[in-house]
């Protein structure tokens, strides 16, 4: 489905999952602030041939007035943009990747959890070949190691100065017995901290020595969320234009996810669509 009066200089791109996992990629407009004229084209899948060829259905002229797309590291919904809004400069959303290093740092927590599940399933099975009972060590804030390592995932998700009192203690109570993760913690940091330059070319500069840095250091789960930063580089520094984000289709995705729920799911997909369009196209 294409609307092509909604289009604007400023646009984003997204998928959705609608009914029983299926996916449909969104194009919305800024301008339209998530409500009507937003929608302005609503495809089926993700494949970039099927994207492009519904976009270029639209007017070269109106696709020529697009100036910038915000979008995240699909490889596909890059190669489409690129071929239907070859005027339009390519914005990478900052949430994804600062996200990517979040998920670098959260496999190490991961890993030190399932080693200590393992240490006490060998404590376990110590205790009951003694005919003992096994009573895990408590730490000083009354978690035991594995339920730290489980209850600190909010914890690191948060910069420091978001720490509420209590966060406090099991981040440092996390940063003595794991000091590993605390220098995953810092280095996650970084990247987020790259976006809080208020010119391109310091922030260029900054991801650079992160990049660097991380390729000189031990730390193996940032070197694939590194290479995919040096791999979207351009995209990336172009948030620095205009600070774009693509927190706009991020809404909109919410509020079809929404309106999918007060509806109880989706039986018929061809009407929702048909109801979604009216209410967003």
């Amino acid at each position: 489905m294409i609307f092509e009066e909604n289009i604007g200089p400023r646009l984003s791109i997204d998928e959705v999952a609608l009914s029983k996992g299926e996916l449909y990629t969104i194009v919305t407009n800024k301008d339209g602030k998530g409500k009507k004229n937003t929608i302005v084209a609503c495809i089926e899948g993700t494949k970039a041939g099927n994207i492009t060829n519904v976009l270029n259905k639209i007017p070269v002229k109106l696709r020529a007035e697009v100036t910038e797309i915000t979008l995240d590291m699909a490889r596909n919904m890059e190669a489409a943009c690129k071929e239907s809004f070859p005027m339009a400069t390519l914005v990478t959303d900052r949430f994804h990747v600062v996200r990517l290093a979040q998920q670098a740092m959260q496999n190490i927590r991961i890993k030190l959890g399932w080693k200590e599940l393992d240490i006490e399933n060998i404590k376990i099975k110590e205790a009951r070949s003694k005919k003992t009972t096994y009573k895990p060590k408590l730490l000083s804030n009354g978690d035991t190691p594995k339920q730290l390592l489980t209850r600190c995932r909010y914890v690191l998700a948060k910069k420091e100065t978001q720490w509420t009192t209590s966060q406090k203690e099991r981040a440092q109570i996390t940063f003595e017995k794991y000091p590993e993760l605390e220098k995953a913690y810092k280095h996650t940091m970084d990247p987020r901290n790259c976006y809080e330059n208020r010119f391109k070319i310091d922030a260029m500069i900054a991801f650079k020595n992160w990049i660097d840095k991380t390729k000189k250091s031990k730390y193996q789960d940032f070197n694939t969320v590194a290479n995919t930063i040096e791999n979207n580089y351009n995209n990336i520094l172009n948030y620095f234009n205009n600070r774009s984000t693509n927190a706009s289709a991020e809404s909109f995705n919410s509020k079809i996810k929404l309106f999918r729920a007060n509806q109880r799911g989706v039986v018929d997909t061809k009407f929702f669509l048909f109801r979604l369009m009216k209410l967003f196209a």
